[in-house]
């Protein structure tokens, strides 16, 4: 069995990686030179608008599925005509347009921010009256770890957010208040077949995820209420694969409510916890959904906590030393704002998954 991946990032890598022992091989499409999911995939090298590249794709693949959610829609539904891909076109239209996003949730009854199209100065005017300050203005597109978008927080900030991002598809949204950022990660089979992941605490600094924590004593309804979000998104899609979903949880401990921000119709790095952490990684649970075998259980394994290396690696020596780190290295060479890698850490119980994070702390600058 050979499956195609749209995109040689690290989230390709780690998908090729889980396939390995389920004797499931990948051939990765993908433009840029020297892709870290070619060290462990062979590469197709083309534009995912080229169709000979396509073609070639869908030639030697038996399923297309994608690692990221700006593959065009247009190269996607073409690939729909030639053999299976999920999740389905549809969800990556979806997903690509913030605007058309918060419709989608709207239309389900799920709470999503406040939020008007800005099309013109008059728009955007128009639509700081109807929601208020502090609101946020982003791109409709392309926007990714805090890119295309500006906070506006007072009047003072008004001009320079709109010169910022003016000239396109714009949506103002709501600022939320909230308790903390949360994710979902669910993932629905061929067959309808359901599985969700415990909630996920998610930490941002400058836009970038830093660390994510899966909750391992959310109550139960928060967690009800996260996955029936899930629910209704996997059922109105058809979905199949791993859906996440990022939320602001508001209110209070005692009576909490969702507010859904985004989603990524992909495996996430969220659930990157889960190699280590949970039954099942989110990565052979795609495949196993795509391909249309049982779903694997999501329950954790113990306690664990993820963390996100940004610009470099650091030196080895320092961190394989602590008891339960698990060091992912992505291949890639170092850059500010790069995700090269990642550290998962794991314990038998709360404190010593908590007591061994603060070590590796300690020793790195990871937040």
């Amino acid at each position: 069995m050979q499956i195609g991946i749209l995109g040689g990032g690290q989230l390709g890598r780690m998908l090729a990686l889980a396939g390995l022992p389920l004797n499931v091989r990948s051939l990765i499409l993908e433009p840029a030179a020297e892709p870290c999911a070619g060290h462990v995939s062979p590469v197709i090298s083309g534009e995912f608008e080229d169709y000979q590249a396509l073609y070639k794709l869908a030639c030697e693949s038996e399923i297309i599925t994608y690692e990221f959610e700006n593959v065009p829609v247009t190269s996607a539904r073409w690939l729909a005509e030639r053999k299976p891909v999920f999740p389905p076109p549809e969800a990556l239209a979806v997903a690509q347009d913030r605007l058309s996003e918060k419709q989608f949730f709207a239309q389900l009854g799920i709470a999503v921010a406040p939020f008007v199209a800005v099309n013109c100065r008059e728009d955007y005017e128009a639509g700081i009256k109807k929601i208020g300050l502090p609101a946020v203005l982003k791109t409709t597109r392309f926007g990714y770890d805090g890119k295309g978008q500006a906070v506006v927080r007072n009047a003072e900030q008004v001009e320079s957010a709109w010169n910022r991002l003016q000239g396109r598809p714009l949506i103002l949204e709501g600022f939320i208040p909230f308790i903390r950022e949360l994710s979902i990660l669910s993932v629905r089979s061929r067959s309808g077949e359901m599985a969700f992941y415990p909630l996920v605490e998610n930490v941002h600094r400058e836009g970038i995820l830093r660390q994510s924590t899966p909750l391992d004593n959310v109550s139960p309804s928060l967690q009800s209420q996260a996955e029936e979000i899930a629910r209704k998104a996997l059922n109105q899609l058809n979905y199949v694969g791993v859906l996440a979903i990022e939320m602001f949880q508001t209110g209070t401990e005692a009576t909490s409510s969702l507010v859904v921000n985004e989603m990524a119709p992909r495996v996430h790095n969220s659930g990157h916890w889960t190699i280590e952490g949970a039954q099942t990684s989110q990565f052979e649970n795609h495949l196993r959904a795509i391909l249309g075998l049982p779903l694997g259980s999501c329950e954790l394994r113990g306690y664990c906590q993820m963390f996100n290396l940004i610009g470099d690696i650091p030196p080895l020596e320092k961190i394989l030393g602590i008891s339960g780190v698990h060091v992912h290295h992505y291949g890639k060479g170092p850059r500010a704002g790069r995700k090269v890698g990642h550290i998962t850490v794991c314990g038998n119980t709360q404190k010593e998954r908590n007591d061994r994070s603060g070590h590796l702390l300690s020793v790195l600058d990871l937040l």
